[in-house]
């Protein structure tokens, strides 16, 4: 199975390391959710898979082989920054990108109309890009990334700006990608949907992958959760269990998180103890909760963008 690989990259811009040992890889087919901080590598990885940057050390592959200029015409890129001219028409732009990329003449108009009809702006293609709203540049954006049909997309916060109804579309153009094989790596701040359409996800921290696999994996390796409700709990019922931090208690319901070999039947007894049980519930923590914690340097997050 075909992969992009990055391997031990490095990159320092004097005495700030940007990248140190980055290390994961992309598989055909799958979406990868590449998240962390404001400065945490994300975009320095991707200008670097595309050529834009150089690294000061280690590799990007494809299947096996080292990334190439021409391997690189085959990558459907999106960067965050707006990367389309401003003045240009959205279908001509389009065509004329499609062409960069070697299609004919009559592909790439094939393929610009498939897409901004697919990505609803097909009424915008007489429009120049700088007159559309920002959530239709970003749909156009997309577009760009896809006309040429790459082997490979990697997207820079593709639904930054975007309606949840663009946002729909947008994630079942991912999901439909990657069905066809192609490997799909996208950074986001969204992690509620991160979490819900991401196959895995790596969370990265001072240049470094620090977390990487599937949500469920991830989420497994987080202290375990009970949500009691008791609506008539005095404040304070759970303080002094053994193995037990309160996170929360407000209107009767209390968040607590257990230790390791904590026991769950002396929280339930004690919530009996207290009235009536309303919930007992084990939870595990959301990736948004595991992201907190995984890049907060005590309790403070990165700083900005790298």
């Amino acid at each position: 199975m075909k992969r992009l690989e990055i391997d031990g990259i490095s990159k320092r811009y004097g005495d700030v390391i940007a990248l140190a040992d980055m290390t994961f890889d992309v598989r055909a087919g799958e979406i990868f959710g590449f998240v962390g901080s404001n400065g945490a590598g994300k975009t320095t990885t991707m200008r670097i898979i595309l050529g834009v940057l150089a690294s000061d050390g280690g590799q990007v592959r494809w299947d096996g082989t080292a990334i190439t200029t021409d391997t690189r015409r085959n990558i459907g890129y999106m960067p965050e920054e707006r990367g389309l001219y401003p003045r240009m028409r959205v279908g001509e732009q389009l065509v004329y990108l499609a062409r960069l990329h070697g299609m004919s003449q009559a592909n790439a108009t094939a393929a610009m109309r498939e897409w901004t009809d697919r990505l609803g702006v097909a009424a915008r293609r007489d429009d120049e890009v700088q007159k559309l709203s920002l959530g239709n540049q970003q749909r156009v954006q997309l577009a760009a990334a896809l006309v040429h049909d790459p082997e490979i997309l990697v997207l820079d916060e593709p639904f930054s700006g975007l309606d949840p109804v663009a946002v729909d579309v947008m994630s079942q153009v991912l999901r439909d990608k990657a069905a066809h094989g192609v490997p799909v790596m996208f950074s986001s701040h969204q992690l509620d949907l991160v979490e819900r359409i991401c196959d895995r996800v790596g969370i990265v921290r001072s240049g470094s992958m620090v977390a990487n696999g599937t949500v469920n994996e991830l989420r497994s390796g987080g202290e375990e959760r009970i949500i009691v409700t008791v609506p008539q709990a005095r404040t304070g019922w759970a303080d002094d269990l053994p193995g037990v931090r309160v996170l929360s208690q407000e209107n009767g319901r209390t968040s607590i998180e257990l230790a390791a070999g904590a026991d769950d039947q002396a929280v339930l007894r004690a919530a009996l103890e207290t009235g009536p049980l309303h919930e007992f519930a084990r939870q595990r923590p959301s990736l948004t909760e595991l992201f907190r914690d995984i890049v907060s340097v005590n309790g403070e997050s990165e700083g900005e963008k790298a």
